[in-house]
């Protein structure tokens, strides 16, 4: 169980918790609008560093500037006491500042001003301080003086010659030189320490000198002190001998004693070093012995941190940058020659001064509104928080009821006017301190605007567009935007609200235009702006220019055709090669063109058109080629049709970089076809091997370019050439080029965090590609935290793309942030994204739901709305469930399956319109309200009875012509009467082309489904309207055409869609079906449906078909067709008559030829005469749709009343010679035209039209 003080740091907790969540500080714009009418507590901008060094022979100057409304006053503190300035001649402070200057040319030492200062800027509402400022002189004392002995040692043995140089402030730079004011050499024998002193590893009679001289450098007066030199005297057991010295014996020859390695620097087995954090860590072991011994570094329990690590001074002095608390624990430096080794331990603890985790920032709240004011530091030991207000322990101010202190957090509840103060953080330890300020001010102001009026912007078509409305006020008003006044605000679809009150839109259209109003509301009032949105076109060049090759002396010219927004002025210019193009007096350009005529070569260049309008531009860009005079003999190559390019050879890599490469190439043979541009192509053999990629395209006149890598890559490259008959083959492969690794450059796309359960939030992001990846171990560090609790960051590091954050409560904001890192480093972190922990269930229901206004096809809806809180993850809508229970007609049978509608609204009374109802029928309903993944439960169930309506179409309609007389008529009741039928109307009326009789109507009960219509004239065409009705009026009007025969298939009308009338093609195959018999040029309507649920349906589509290309004409029923048959009867009567005059005068056979040569006409004739095609009939006697009633099939004879066919008296047959009847000599017309033939033909097939021209002349014949 918890105990009491258990208790009390829950509550805290908790009274912590509510008041982030509630806290919403106002963030202040620096706009002069705002800044010149606001009060705020002074805020300090500039300070002199807190150790601060300065050089005695300048003046003093300490560094004091602050701002606030009214403009603070200042005051200093030195040693903790106050600063009387005005009593100091000395001593100035600068004019609207409080920067101090001391002078000392009146006289004065500038050691008397040392000591710690603080400056304190104080106005109306609060008072702010600056560091405490240590200000200490620089000095740069001399060198002792002392007599220094010759040093005497043995050769071989180790020496230090000792610096010592004087303690100045700051310290001063040692190193050693000689007489000669040259540097002494320095190698891993002999090396100076971090202490300045000079170390022999062994010392060689080489050593002996008489002038080592340490030298001191003071950085502020640039001035260098010189010791007192040693003189160095080397003693040797044998003679040396200078013939026999080199490097590898450094001894002449001699025997010198050898010895195992120690420790010169630091002594003992072990040492300790603490460092601060973020500083220098430097460790050094120097060690004696002969030979001259080697020095390893190691780390116990890890590796050495590679990255930070630096080894200096021939590996005697490892130095670790920017330190951090991992890089504590036992570091060994080990010295070995082949005598032996030995080792030191140095270990190193890292303390850190206070450094901020959250820095307090400036407060600024509304009356009666909440805030915290945070002021957290870590450091080793850990810091102790101080608070101060306007400079005084916050504890010996008077008590506030509206402040509550709890450790680092000061908590603001309720605040009131006159409030404002500026607070003092001071966080410090044995290593130092941190002090900030941070005021807290109480402000109340109306909303302002503070952008331009009424402004204008012009955007094009389809960019992504924002219009900006900057505001303040205190409270924060509300902000929302209008378009033309009208509406309840834009904010979802393509608009988008931002916080600081800009207005994005998507994708900007012509509709968008207009003007839109931005109102920013707070309970102190309201204040709005306008702002004007004009949709242009876009400036595009539609006719670019195209690359040119002209012969010099002849004119080239290039195209540059714009196309623009009317309204939008324009401007064309021209550059060659990306430089100005001065026109002169030869070069002519105007709106859509540029030419240059007598083009020479100092015209070769690439020419770029660009068109401007005040917000956009587009150019474009073709290169000329001046060629040389045409050869009067042209060559045999000249003629060949142009080619592909040869590959460029001998690729070379030059110009190495970190992240770049210069490659050059020798282009191949063009073939006559100039190279356009270079494609360059790489390959990489760690990701993707063997696999080409793109990498860039050069202009064609290039044959050295400098590429830009990726890191840690090793590429090799390859060129393509580009002409106009296309791409060559590509070289042979480049050299490889392996880049140098580097820390991450990209940031991971994609980042988000979304709940899978409700109590997790998975964060994911899009890992870096692999040519992102700069280097190896490629990892991920992925910070969160609550975003309305103001806590800490938790972070981790992962290897894949994904991080699954458990225990999270239900549908919070989280705000989330990923960082990709390598073994180089780490790269840019990504912007702060809020996402969402896992959704639930909601847990309540609608309640209440109501219907009104209810007619046949829609109804409205009323409810009582869920509190937001319980849908338990982001509100997407309600969800209304219905189905069709039963109809009002009796027997009909319905669908009941469910359909949903959604309503998104938020508001306190939300209604809705449900719509496509089925009339006369019976509904159920009910509402749930959902999240993106969960419904909640339902609320109460209501029926919904809808009105009586009008019918649909009839489920089919045909007619059909049994007799000549009559037209039969069957339809079937509608699949969806909407209503109780009380009858059919039919509607009907003669057709004649074009025209149209005068109609007549029948009213049918409504089980009468058939009806027969007498024809008084068999060539009579009605067209038929048919529809169903109820009380309510009549319903969907079915439209049909009469046909012209029994089995001729009904036509859609026309005009179908006009009409309203409906066709039904019943279908019992799978899809796709095809719809035949349609006329052309008409529109139609089409939809699919079910006969036995009529509910099942569909959506329409309409569609048109294409119209004929010319109308057929019966060329049967045209006057100048039967003038002419007329013509052509009446000439063969008159020969006929000719000819039997001739036989009557001449005797037996005189006129047998006459008349048989006509007949072998009139039988050729009449078998080349073709069928017109609408006699022609299908195998089961259906007529085609273009038959014509008075154009009947040609037949080749004519019967007789009785059917059979009589003799002439006077017959051919007659003058025949033969008992047979036939002619002798004209036998192929007796045989071709026989009275049988003509009967065959003829019978069976009579008919009661008139005799044509033709058949009158057969029956002459």
């Amino acid at each position: 169980m918890l105990g009491q003080g258990g208790h009390v740091a829950l509550a805290v907790m908790s009274l912590v918790l509510l008041l982030c969540r509630e806290a919403a500080p106002i963030e202040v714009p620096q706009d002069p609008k705002i800044l010149q009418d606001l009060k705020q507590p002074p805020t300090i901008v500039k300070q002199s560093v807190k150790d601060y060094i300065v050089d005695p022979r300048d003046n003093i100057i300490i560094e004091c500037e602050a701002k606030g409304n009214p403009v603070p006053t200042f005051s200093w503190r030195r040693n903790g006491k106050f600063f009387n300035i005005g009593k100091d001649p000395r001593v100035t402070m600068r004019k609207r500042s409080g920067t101090l200057e001391i002078g000392f040319r009146s006289g004065g030492r500038p050691e008397d001003y040392e000591g710690e200062y603080q400056c304190f800027a104080t106005n109306d509402l609060g008072v702010a301080l600056s560091n405490k400022i240590l200000l200490r002189v620089s000095k740069a004392p001399l060198w002792p003086k002392e007599v220094l002995e010759p040093v005497v040692v043995t050769e071989g043995t180790p020496l230090v010659l000792a610096c010592n140089p004087p303690p100045g402030l700051p310290p001063p730079f040692t190193f050693w030189m000689n007489s000669a004011m040259t540097p002494i050499p320095q190698d891993k024998r002999v090396s100076m320490g971090l202490n300045g002193d000079l170390y022999f590893s062994n010392v060689l009679t080489k050593d002996a000198h008489t002038d080592y001289s340490c030298n001191a450098r003071f950085l502020f007066t640039h001035t260098i002190q010189q010791k007192n030199p040693f003189t160095l005297k080397v003693l040797t057991k044998e003679p040396y001998n200078d013939t026999s010295y080199n490097a590898t014996d450094p001894y002449g020859g001699r025997k010198v004693a050898e010895s195992t390695p120690t420790f010169l620097s630091p002594s003992g087995t072990e040492s300790s070093k603490m460092v601060l954090r973020d500083e220098q860590l430097l460790l050094e072991c120097i060690a004696a012995g002969l030979p001259t011994p080697t020095i390893k570094w190691f780390k116990k329990g890890g590796d050495l941190p590679g990255r930070k690590v630096k080894f200096d001074n021939y590996n005697k002095t490892l130095k670790i940058i920017n330190v951090s608390e991992e890089d504590a624990g036992e570091y060994v430096c080990m010295a070995n020659n082949h005598l032996g080794s030995i080792r030191h331990s140095i270990f190193v603890q890292v303390k850190a001064a206070p450094y901020w985790l959250d820095k307090p920032f400036n407060l600024v709240l509304a009356p009666e509104e909440n805030g915290p004011l945070v002021c957290r530091a870590n450091g080793n030991p850990k810091p102790n928080i101080q608070w101060l207000v306007n400079g005084l322990p916050i504890e010996s101010t008077p008590h506030s009821p509206s402040r509550q202190v709890l450790g680092d957090t000061i908590m603001f509840r309720l605040v009131q006017m006159g409030s404002s103060a500026v607070y003092q953080c001071n966080a410090s330890n044995q290593h130092g301190y941190l002090m900030a300020n941070a005021f807290v001010s109480v402000l109340d102001m109306p909303p302002r605007m503070l952008g331009p009026k009424n402004q204008l912007i012009k955007v094009i078509e389809n960019n992504r567009t924002f219009l900006d409305c900057p505001f303040f006020g205190s409270p924060l008003p509300d902000l929302r935007w209008f378009k033309n006044g009208q509406g309840s605000g834009l904010d979802g679809g393509q608009y988008r609200v931002y916080i600081n009150g800009t207005l994005e839109i998507k994708r900007a259209r012509a509709e968008d235009e207009g003007t839109y109003t931005c109102v920013a509301n707070s309970m102190l009032g309201t204040a709005e702006n306008q702002v004007r949105l004009e949709v242009k076109e876009p400036t595009r060049i539609v006719r670019a220019p195209e690359r040119r090759s002209a012969v010099r002396g002849s004119t080239a010219h290039f195209d540059c055709k714009v196309k623009s927004d009317p309204s939008l002025p324009i401007t064309v210019a021209w550059t060659k090669d990306d430089k100005p193009l001065y026109l002169g007096w030869r070069l002519r350009k105007d709106e859509e063109s540029l030419t240059i005529p007598n083009v020479n070569e100092g015209d070769e260049g690439t020419y770029t058109c660009t068109v401007k309008s005040e917000i956009d531009q587009d150019s474009a860009s073709a290169r000329l080629t001046v060629l040389e005079e045409a050869s009067l003999n042209p060559s045999v190559s000249s003629a060949l049709p142009p080619d592909r390019s040869d590959p460029p050879m001998d690729l070379d890599l030059s110009d190495p970089a970190a992240r770049s490469v210069r490659l050059t190439w020798i282009p191949g043979n063009d073939h006559r076809s100039p190279v356009t541009e270079f494609l360059v192509q790489f390959e990489e053999d760690r990701w993707e091997p063997g696999r080409w990629q793109d990498l860039s395209t050069y202009p064609g006149d290039l044959n050295s370019v400098i590429l830009q890598l990726a890191p840690f890559v090793n590429y090799q490259f390859r060129v393509t050439a580009i002409n106009a008959v296309g791409q060559s083959q590509p070289s042979r492969p480049s050299p490889r080029y392996k880049t140098s690794g580097a820390a991450p450059d990209a940031i991971p796309r994609g980042l988000r965090g979304w709940g899978s359960k409700k109590d997790n939030m998975e964060i994911t992001w899009e890992p870096l590609l692999d040519l992102e990846r700069n280097g190896p171990n490629l990892h991920y560090s992925v910070w969160w935290r609550r975003k309305d609790l103001g806590e800490g960051w938790s972070n981790m590091s992962t290897f894949g793309s994904k991080h699954v954050v458990h225990n999270t409560e239900t549908y919070v904001p989280y705000e989330i942030k990923v960082q990709a890192r390598n073994e180089f480093g780490q790269g840019p972190e990504s912007n702060v994204v809020v996402g969402y922990s896992g959704e639930d269930k909601p847990t309540d229901a609608p309640t209440d739901l109501r219907v009104s206004k209810v007619d046949s096809t829609k109804a409205n809806l009323h409810w009582k709305p869920v509190d937001l809180s319980s849908v338990q993850g982001e509100f997407k809508e309600y969800r209304l469930y219905y189905w069709r229970e039963s109809s009002l007609v009796p027997g009909l049978m319905v669908s009941k399956e469910k359909k949903t509608k959604g309503f998104y609204s938020i508001v306190a009374e939300p209604s809705g319109i449900l719509s496509d109802l089925v009339s006369y029928s019976k509904y159920k309903m009910f509402l749930v309200v959902t999240n993106n993944l969960f419904e909640g439960p339902p609320s109460n169930t209501v029926e919904v009875t809808t009105k009586e309506g009008v019918p649909d179409a009839p489920k089919f309609f045909s007619i059909n012509r049994r007799t000549f007389d009559t037209v039969h008529l069957e339809w079937d009741k509608p699949l969806e009467p909407n209503g109780i039928l009380i009858g059919y109307q039919l509607k009907y009326q003669t057709v004649n082309g074009s025209r149209v009789g005068r109609a007549q109507l029948e009213t049918l009960p409504p089980n009468v489904t058939e009806f027969t219509l007498r024809l008084p004239d068999r060539s009579t065409r009605y067209k038929f309207y048919l529809s169903a009705f109820t009380q309510v009026g009549a319903g969907v009007v079915y439209a049909e055409e009469s046909p012209h025969f029994a089995n001729e298939e009904n036509l859609t009308d026309p005009t179908a869609l006009g009409d309203k009338s409906v066709k039904v093609v019943p279908v019992k195959q799978q899809p796709p079906v095809s719809v035949a018999d349609l006329i052309a040029g008409a529109k139609y309507q089409l939809r699919v449906y079910s006969h036995e649920l009529n509910s099942i349906s569909s959506k329409s589509f309409i569609f048109k078909t294409k119209p004929a290309y010319i109308d057929q004409v019966d060329i049967a029923t045209q006057g100048w067709f039967i003038g002419l048959m007329c013509a052509i009867a009446l000439i063969i009567l008159i020969l006929l008559i000719v000819c039997f005059i001739k036989r009557s005068r001449g005797g037996k056979y005189p006129g047998g030829g006459c008349v048989t040569g006509f007949a072998k006409y009139l039988v050729r004739d009449k078998k080349d005469l073709p069928l017109d095609p609408v006699d022609q009939k299908d195998q089961d006697g259906s007529f085609d749709y273009h038959s014509d009633e008075d154009n009947k099939p040609l037949q080749g004879s004519q019967t007789s009343l009785d059917g059979n066919v009589k003799e002439s008296d006077d017959s051919l047959v007659d003058y025949g010679e033969g008992g047979d009847g036939q002619f002798n000599e004209d036998g192929s017309f007796i045989g071709q035209y026989t009275v049988k033939k003509d009967k065959d033909e003829t019978e069976g097939n009579e008919s009661s039209e008139a005799t044509s021209p033709v058949n009158a002349i057969y029956s002459l014949a």
